[in-house]
């Protein structure tokens, strides 16, 4: 089976944390995924603001609630050529570690970001200098997580450094470290030639599995569509993902992950998962 759980940002609007917390708890949803900066509007997050103390407050907050943080959200652009706010972004990254070791989160994630200042969609992306960019990026994170013994959660996304199977094997094989984990969000990897071909859906979580199934922890789960290289996020069943090689794979290999759903909301909840849970048990 999948445990499902959903952004918290999905969820509830921005608020205080104690506030955010209760929404949680009174929606029943037992794992999030939770990013301070988007959900949390009563302290500061920013870099140098973290204290022991104050972690473990919000994991006796969490735990009161029976809340488990799944993935502690703090998406950075780790490619940014601008090398000044990049670092930036990395000192903040560390500092989330510190935040997941006390507050039980099981990893700090992040996707691998583009070759741009802005963010925008550049063929940059996909050049070895990106690559080498985010390595060194990374390098200094996983050192951090090592040293704390924390996990860092990294997704891929088919228009970003690591953007298909193939190139997070290389990553993983690079960074060379059991700090690292993967975010499998299989929506996110798909590209518009495969938007109606089942097969080729499938080829690309096969590979997947194939190169790094043993380092994938948990799911990001939903729909999508393409509108000529621009990809919308559609709910499940909603949109023109195939399932069927996903959940293969999760009901061989992957008994009782967690699996979030993304653009959700609580009022879809109970009828996504029912989807994706018919999904799993097909077969």
């Amino acid at each position: 089976m999948i445990q499902f759980g959903m952004r918290v940002h999905d969820l509830c609007p921005k608020g205080p944390l104690l506030t955010v917390l209760d929404s949680i708890h009174d929606a029943d949803i037992k794992h999030v995924q939770l990013a301070f900066g988007k959900s949390v509007s009563d302290y500061n997050f920013s870099t140098g603001h973290y204290s022991a103390g104050f972690g473990n407050y919000i994991r006796r907050e969490l735990d009161k609630r029976d809340i488990h943080i799944a993935v502690l959200g703090c998406y950075i652009n780790p490619a940014n050529p601008d090398e000044a706010a990049r670092e930036a972004a990395v000192d903040r990254f560390i500092e989330h570690l510190k935040y997941a070791k006390r507050i039980g989160a099981d990893m700090v994630g992040t996707e691998t970001g583009r070759f741009s200042t802005d963010f925008k969609v550049t063929p940059l992306t996909k050049t070895e200098e990106c690559y080498q960019t985010i390595l060194k990026s990374f390098r200094r994170i996983v050192r951090a997580a090592e040293q704390l013994g924390v996990t860092v959660g990294v997704e891929g996304v088919f228009d970003h450094t690591l953007h298909s199977p193939e190139m997070m094997a290389r990553f993983l094989n690079d960074i060379d470290s059991e700090a690292v984990e993967i975010i499998l969000d299989a929506v996110n990897l798909m590209t518009p030639d495969v938007e109606f071909d089942t097969d080729g859906q499938a080829a690309i979580i096969d590979k997947a599995f194939e190169l790094y199934g043993n380092r994938i922890s948990v799911l990001h789960l939903k729909d999508f569509v393409f509108d000529g290289e621009k990809q919308f996020y559609r709910h499940p069943g909603e949109g023109h993902f195939h399932y069927e090689a996903l959940m293969r794979h999760i009901r061989e290999k992957k008994p009782h992950i967690i699996g979030l759903l993304e653009n959700s909301s609580p009022d879809r909840f109970v009828e996504d998962c029912a989807y994706l849970e018919a999904a799993f048990n097909k077969g």
